[in-house]
């Protein structure tokens, strides 16, 4: 991971602003404490969950779904977030839930009708997330629905936000999910329909946009069923490495 980042965990009864170390946390005392030994949170404070669909051709191809026109967008809820090294409930009725790794695109400040060459000076920073899918549950892949996308701790995100300063191009970033140490999908941001300045213009046309705000961007080619106790990795080079566990909704 690269240059300035922050990370927000709960640990011995409070929650701490964080950054990275050797092998853990600094707590702002200039304590280091293992990872595994704090309970993440978010990264950020969120405020408006922001998520599109089929941004990546290849994988509108694979769901036999042509190229959307423009920008195919749906909201969530914050019950949908969980940090990193959480657990995500997978439905017993379901026969396929998929993971979707994710750059999600954190605004800094108040933005409407921002040109996109402007775009990224609304940006704060950078972080992971893993946007699963209960494909049982989608009526279609234009209308996610309740049950498919907004089920809660669905949608991992963090460890970390990295600073925009830090994320030189973010429209060239390789990325990969590995489940139970298998790769299992890979990609690259530069392939996305429509880029970051261009989601961010055509988001704050119709809204006004704000800190905490935060746009998942789609993710590539790379659909495969994941049960109960796969380990779940989604990794974008030069933001983070976000750590998640499937477990039984029982």
């Amino acid at each position: 991971m690269n240059g300035p980042a922050t990370g927000r965990v709960a640990y011995r009864g409070a929650v701490y602003d964080v950054t990275p170390a050797p092998g853990g946390v600094c707590l702002p005392n200039g304590e280091v404490v293992p990872e595994e030994a704090v309970v993440w949170l978010v990264p950020f404070r969120p405020r408006a969950i922001i998520a599109l669909g089929l941004n990546y051709g290849d994988h509108a191809r694979e769901l036999r779904f042509e190229a959307p026109p423009e920008p195919i967008v749906f909201f969530k809820g914050p019950n949908a977030l969980v940090g990193h090294r959480g657990t995500t409930p997978r439905p017993r009725s379901a026969r396929m839930m998929h993971f979707e790794t994710e750059l999600a695109v954190v605004i800094g400040r108040r933005a409407r009708f921002v040109p996109e060459r402007d775009a990224y000076a609304v940006v704060a920073g950078y972080t992971v997330a893993n946007d699963y899918a209960v494909r049982d549950d989608l009526e279609n892949y234009y209308r996610p629905n309740l049950r498919a996308k907004n089920r809660d701790r669905s949608t991992p995100i963090g460890p970390w936000l990295v600073a925009s300063e830090a994320v030189p191009d973010p429209m060239n970033l390789p990325l990969r999910t590995v489940v139970n140490g298998r790769i299992v999908q890979e990609g690259n941001t530069r392939d996305m329909l429509y880029g970051i300045p261009e989601i961010i213009a055509y988001l704050s046309r119709h809204m006004t946009l704000d800190a905490g705000d935060v746009i998942l961007t789609g993710t590539p080619k790379g659909v495969e069923n994941v049960v109960a106790g796969d380990v779940v990795e989604s990794i974008i080079d030069g933001v983070g490495r976000l750590l998640n566990t499937l477990v039984d909704d029982g």
